[in-house]
């Protein structure tokens, strides 16, 4: 007799910030990267929830309807009575890939540390967080504030996500101090790197991101090259085993896909890293699993599609080993 494993135990994982409806020529779709990462976190095995903002207004409760529809909880939603639900346009290049014009003014501009929010960071294995919902004071001090408020051992993940110019280098280099894991695709490391005079290689980038602010991991995602992965041996470890060179590297190549849009498919890859990490799986295989996750979401319409159950069976597997 088969044995169900319930992954959903003991694994709290939060994304903060952004939750709006993407406009594409082809229909309204739920959007936003930290709903998107806890929706596809919550499809590959956690108890995952959003703190956000949302309007008083036909979209706002939409979305509630939506969270519900898709299994996650509605706890950490604020709603604003004076600020609309925000939306995103967005643009398809010929190869999918997306580019956003986000509103302004709108309520997850201003999420507020409430009790019920700091509770919830408090319980978290993982939060993740990114610069856009950063860009108005009131929701950059939650975040912060909320950030701080999780406990030592959990993965704090910057998921930087840049979107138009609505970030600054004093945003970055908080939450990159704020932060032990970065993710960023191969459009953001030139930037960030020349915000920082970080010459050299990629990898010469990111050992000097990873060293400069105590990053455990950084990863790079690059469309259909695939991504790489770099993580730091633990300081203690390292100690220990006098390793001049303690990092190790991933290196995992994309299989070709049929892309529909790129939509959510890097949200999805975030998601599937931190399962990985939280479940301390071997770095290539997190490499592959996540790979492949994000390569399944561009292949379908739209930020959270279905995911098929084998995704989510392989970190069920991982529990077993």
């Amino acid at each position: 007799m088969k044995m169900h494993v319930d992954l959903r135990v003991d694994l709290n994982v939060v994304g903060i910030g952004e939750v709006l409806w993407d406009l594409l020529l082809t229909g309204t779709q739920l959007g936003g990267a930290p709903a998107n990462f806890a929706y596809h976190a919550h499809a590959l095995g956690a108890h995952a929830q959003v703190i956000t903002s949302i309007g008083n207004d036909d979209r706002g409760h939409e979305i509630i309807r939506r969270f519900h529809e898709m299994g996650l909880p509605d706890a950490g939603v604020q709603v604003d009575n004076t600020a609309p639900t925000g939306t995103a346009t967005v643009d398809l290049s010929g190869n999918g890939l997306a580019h956003f014009t986000v509103q302004q003014n709108v309520a997850w501009d201003a999420i507020a540390t409430t009790d019920h929010a700091l509770a919830i960071a408090r319980s978290a294995n993982a939060i993740c967080f990114g610069s856009l919902a950063q860009r108005c004071e009131p929701s950059r001090n939650t975040i912060q504030q909320l950030v701080a408020a999780v406990p030592a051992d959990a993965l704090r993940v910057f998921d930087i996500n840049l979107r138009q110019k609505f970030y600054s280098r004093e945003v970055i280099e908080q939450s990159l101090h704020l932060a032990n894991v970065l993710k960023l695709n191969d459009d953001e490391l030139p930037t960030l790197a020349g915000m920082f005079n970080f010459p050299g290689s990629t990898e010469d980038q990111i050992e000097r991101l990873a060293r400069t602010f105590d990053l455990k991991l950084i990863a790079l995602t690059r469309g259909e090259r695939g991504s790489l992965l770099y993580q730091r041996q633990e300081p203690q470890r390292e100690l220990e085993t006098q390793q001049q060179n303690s990092a190790r590297w991933s290196d995992c190549q994309s299989r070709p896909v049929k892309v529909v849009d790129t939509v959510g498919a890097g949200d999805s890859f975030t998601a599937a890293l931190v399962l990985g990490l939280l479940h301390k799986m071997d770095l290539d295989e997190i490499n592959t699993i996540a790979n492949e996750v994000a390569r399944y979401v561009c292949s379908q319409p739209g930020a959270t599609p279905i995911l098929p159950p084998e995704f989510a069976q392989k970190f069920a597997g991982s529990l077993a080993k």
